[in-house]
C-alpha cells in the first residue's frame, strides 16, 4: 500500500542547476560554466580537439553557454508566466485526458500493479509479468492504444495553438512540459503514486524505488527536419519511465549502456526497440540515448521520478551534497534533510 499521510511540503533545486550539465548540441558535450576564465581553462582544449578551432567558434559557444545560464536563472519565473497564460487562454481539445482513469491503462499494467501491491509480491514473481530487455531495463504495456491516440491529438492541438511553450531541456528542442499544461496533479502524480511506485519499489529498492516522492514529466517529439535522435546521457532522476505514444515511425531505437560512473570505453550498449503504448522503465543514472528515426513522427512521454531520500545525500548532476535553492512545485526533488520514512511517500509491503 501507499503511505502518503504526511507528504513533503517543499521541494528544492540544487544550485548546480544554473552552472552544470549545459549541453552543446554541435559538439555533443556537456559543460559547466561558473566564469569565463574557468570555462576557457576547462574546455578550450577539449573543444578545439572536436572541431571548435577558431576564436569566432569559441566565442559563439561562450555566448550560447551564457544564454543558457541566464535562461535557467529565469526559468521558474518564465514557467509561472506560461502556466498562468495557458490556464487562462488555452482550451483543451479533450479535457478528459488530463484526469487519469484506470480505463486509460493497459489491462496487463493493472495486473502488474496489483501483483506488486500484494502481500506475496516478490521480485522474482514480478519479473514473470514483465519483459527484461537488458541490465535492469524493463518493458511492459502502460496505456491503451486508444488513449495514446487521444493524448497525441491533445498534444498536437496544444502545439498548434499560439500559447507560449516551455521546452523540456537543452537536449530536446521539441516537446512540452506537462506541469505547465496542467497534467501534474490530476494525471502524473496519481500515475506515479498509485501505479508506478509499487512496481519501482520491487525493481529498484537500492536506488530510491521505495520512496519516489516527486517527478518531472514531459513529452518529446521526434520528426523529420526536427529532432531525430537524442545523444548519450543520463537523467536527473532515480527511476525513469519512457512510453512511446506513437504515431507512425521507423527505427529510432533506444540504446542503453552502463551506469554513469562506468567509463564509456568499458561499456557495451544494447539496442531496445520502442513499441507504441509500451513503457521502458530504467534507472535514471543509467546511460542511454535514442538512435535517429528514419521516417514518420514519434511522441514519447518521459517521467523522471525522484527520491528525496536518495538525492538529498548526493546530487546526481554535480556529485556533491546539494546546495539547496528554492524552486516551484516539485522543483528538482530535493528536500531539507533526509525525509523520515514515515513522512515520505513510500511503498510498504
Amino acid at each position: 500500500m501507499l503511505n502518503n499521510n504526511c507528504p513533503v511540503d517543499k521541494f528544492y533545486i540544487c544550485s548546480c542547476f544554473c552552472t552544470d550539465n549545459i549541453f552543446l548540441e554541435n559538439y555533443k558535450l556537456h559543460v559547466r560554466y561558473v566564469s569565463e576564465e574557468q570555462f576557457k581553462w576547462d574546455y578550450k582544449k577539449i573543444l578545439g580537439s572536436i572541431g571548435c578551432t577558431t576564436v569566432t567558434q569559441f566565442d559563439v559557444v561562450l555566448q550560447k553557454v551564457r544564454a543558457e545560464v541566464e535562461r535557467r536563472k529565469s526559468l521558474s519565473v518564465k514557467s509561472e508566466e506560461r502556466t498562468a497564460y495557458i490556464q487562462k487562454h488555452y482550451i483543451p481539445l479533450y479535457p478528459h485526458v488530463y484526469h487519469l482513469q484506470e480505463e486509460y491503462l493497459a489491462p496487463e499494467f493493472i495486473q502488474i500493479v496489483q501483483y506488486s501491491l500484494s502481500n506475496s509480491a516478490t521480485l522474482d514473481g514480478l519479473l514473470k509479468l514483465i519483459q527484461s530487455e537488458t541490465a535492469r531495463v524493463y518493458r511492459f504495456p502502460v496505456f491503451t492504444n486508444e488513449f495514446c491516440h487521444k493524448l497525441i491529438e491533445e498534444l498536437e492541438h496544444f502545439e498548434e495553438s499560439d500559447t507560449p511553450k516551455g521546452r523540456p531541456n537543452t537536449m530536446n528542442n521539441y516537446g512540452i512540459l506537462l506541469n505547465e499544461l496542467g497534467f501534474d496533479d490530476t494525471f502524473i502524480s496519481p500515475l506515479r503514486e498509485r501505479y508506478l511506485s509499487p512496481v519501482a519499489s520491487l525493481l529498484y529498492p537500492d536506488c530510491g524505488g521505495k520512496c519516489l516522492d516527486s517527478h518531472k514529466a514531459f513529452v518529446v517529439k521526434y520528426a523529420m527536419n526536427e529532432d531525430l535522435d537524442l545523444s548519450y546521457h543520463y537523467d536527473n532522476a532515480e527511476v525513469t519511465l519512457n512510453v512511446s505514444l506513437g504515431k507512425e515511425f521507423t527505427e529510432g531505437n533506444l540504446y542503453f549502456g552502463d551506469m554513469r560512473q562506468v567509463p564509456l570505453s568499458e561499456t557495451e550498449c544494447t539496442e531496445v526497440e520502442h513499441r507504441v503504448a509500451e513503457g521502458l522503465l530504467h534507472r535514471g543514472q543509467q546511460m542511454h540515448g535514442a538512435l535517429p528515426i528514419s521516417s514518420g513522427l514519434r511522441w514519447n512521454l518521459i517521467i523522471w521520478m525522484r527520491s528525496s531520500q536518495e538525492r538529498n545525500r548526493l546530487c546526481p548532476m554535480c556529485n556533491k551534497k546539494p546546495t539547496l535553492v528554492e524552486g516551484d512545485g516539485f522543483a528538482d526533488g530535493f528536500t531539507k534533510g533526509d525525509v523520515p520514512g514515515e513522512r515520505a511517500l513510500c511503498v510498504l509491503h
